[in-house]
């Protein structure tokens, strides 16, 4: 039985990996991980069942970091997995628990995207690779990919890739491994013929079997919404206008966006705190306490300053931001739901992001519902409704007899008819803000089917439209690399990868192109972003790049 009060300090991990789980908010290991990371520590081979979920990633990615020659610059470190969608998802995860570890690169290698760039990383070397089978047959037959170096080898989802027809090309790279290595199996059931793999090429391995995690979502409607990264707001503030919902917890991925958009939220009249990383702890702690007593019902928050926290009056969470991976997604959904209540979770996903959708209702075993947006006259119902019921209210409790008198003078001077006089007193009370939302509103926030997410135009390969030159304050000093600045970009300006163009990192600057005329609003948003612990600190160079510049990528 695994103690409860282990940490990941007790683990003997080293210390830059224990920097990066200190600040990804990580204190006590899942069991799987606390079962396994000593045993791939020791170096022993690993045999485990587990479902993805578990935390299975984390358990083999730690170990293999820790033992780590960052000096050499062929593979040591391969992982098999088997698909496009799990070979990203690994590999950043490696990435985030890396973060400490400057220097350190990890390659995913799946089929499906172009040779070239695959080619080139791989010459520049790469620590860890996370790859397909098939792709990785590929460049291993090309001999652009050696293996004589790997120490540590992983086979994750290994019943998937058998299903898939995997296990020749499994065989054959498993054959160019050199013998002294470590082997780590993670399969979620335990087939003849993954035994038969155990048998070939796992030596004397502890046996590992964990439970997925499923009880967390056992009682807890799933549902997501097909959102366009620059109609969020809107789409959220209609959600929370007509769901009805005790207290609510909605995730941002980055302290940035919690405060902007509780800030936001609250302009829009709703009592709303953030939670994050960079408040004090009696700030943290205020503002929950606020939850629970009822004086605020919505809380922004991040993954981090989240863990832990146990609210019975949180009936929805909402996942503004898509999380990083589906370990993060039920650790999220886990704050609803609680004490045996019933809880509804949100998913605010973008088209090319249904990737992770995918992986998440692998994750929960639960197929994920898609949510119709509330429309505009579902709004105006709502607030109509709820308008009546203050109405009603003050009635109950008796107008003052002065508002009464004024009234019934108004009526004797004006000759308007009294229906008149309230209609303009309702106006008075409701103020500047109207009440009822008009057609103009409709595609702030329509669904994708309605208003499409905002797309660079279809164009040859290679050619962009107008775009401008910026310099970024990260290099490759700092640790970054071309992926990092393409992802954070997209993510906090909602462009798409094909209009994010001429990446070029250099020591201590980075320079990339991006859509003419981009908003002042999103310039000064990313300039505060943060890569690898540096603001990007955008600047615009100046005029356009020309088609044939010198130096100029295309």
């Amino acid at each position: 039985m695994v103690n409860p009060a282990v940490t990941f300090a007790d683990l003997a991990l080293s210390d830059p990996v224990l920097q990066a789980l200190t600040a990804v908010g990580y204190e006590s290991p899942t069991p799987v991980q606390a079962a396994t990371i000593p045993a791939l520590l020791a170096g022993r081979d690993v045999l485990g069942q587990a479902q993805t979920g578990t935390g299975k990633t984390a358990a083999f990615a730690l170990p293999i970091l820790s033992r780590l020659d960052l000096k050499q610059r062929d593979p040591q470190a391969l992982v098999l997995v088997p698909t496009r969608e799990l070979a990203i998802q690994v590999a950043e995860a490696f990435q985030k628990y890396a973060a400490s570890m400057p220097g350190f690169h990890v390659l995913p290698v799946y089929g499906g995207q172009s040779y070239g760039p695959q080619l080139a990383a791989l010459k520049r070397g790469a620590h860890v690779i996370v790859g397909t089978p098939g792709r990785v047959i590929d460049h291993l037959e090309r001999g652009a990919l050696t293996l004589a170096g790997v120490r540590f080898v992983v086979l994750d989802e290994a019943d998937e890739m058998l299903a898939m027809g995997f296990v020749d090309a499994m065989e054959a790279i498993l054959g160019q491994v050199p013998q002294e290595r470590q082997v780590a199996l993670f399969s979620a059931t335990m087939a003849p013929a993954i035994h038969k793999i155990t048998r070939r090429h796992l030596r004397d391995p502890l046996e590992i079997a964990i439970r997925g995690k499923t009880s967390t979502a056992a009682n807890i409607r799933q549902r997501y919404w097909l959102v366009s990264g620059m109609h969020k707001l809107d789409a959220l503030t209609r959600i929370l206008e007509v769901v009805t919902f005790d207290a609510m917890l909605v995730f941002a991925r980055t302290k940035l966006v919690t405060t902007e958009l509780a800030e936001r939220l609250g302009a829009r009249g709703f009592a709303v705190a953030a939670l994050n990383g960079d408040m004090q702890q009696a700030e943290r702690e205020r503002a929950v306490a606020q939850l629970k007593a009822g004086r605020i019902d919505i809380l922004v928050a991040t993954d981090v300053a989240a863990r832990g926290l146990d609210v019975e009056r949180i009936s929805h969470v909402v996942n503004y931001d898509v999380p990083y991976d589906t370990e993060s997604y039920i650790h999220r959904i886990g704050r609803t739901g609680r004490a045996g209540r019933s809880g509804e979770a949100i998913l605010f996903i973008a088209p090319r992001e249904r990737n992770m959708l995918r992986l998440i209702e692998r994750a929960t075993r639960q197929p994920l519902e898609q949510m119709d947006l509330p429309t505009i006259a579902d709004v105006n119902a709502t607030r109509v409704k709820k308008f009546k019921a203050r109405v009603m209210s003050t009635l109950e409790a008796g107008p003052a007899d002065i508002y009464r008198g004024i009234v019934e003078e108004l009526h004797q001077e004006t000759g308007a008819p009294v229906e008149e006089l309230a209609a303009a007193l309702a106006s008075l009370a409701q103020g500047k803000v109207p009440l009822l939302l008009g057609a103009r509103d409709e595609s702030r926030a329509a669904a994708p089917q309605e208003a499409p997410e905002r797309r660079p135009v279809p164009r040859p390969a290679g050619r962009f439209g107008p775009q401008d030159t910026y310099r970024l304050e990260v290099g490759s000093e700092h640790g970054v690399q071309p992926g990092h600045i393409v992802g954070a970009i997209a993510n906090e300006a909602g462009l798409d990868g094909q209009e994010i163009n001429g990446v070029k990192v250099r020591a201590d600057h980075t320079l990339v192109r991006l859509p003419a005329g981009m908003p002042q609003e999103v310039l000064q948003r990313l300039a505060r972003v943060k890569v690898r612990g540096r603001p990007l600190a955008i600047q615009l160079l100046g005029a356009r790049p020309k088609k044939h510049r010198k130096g100029q990528g295309r």
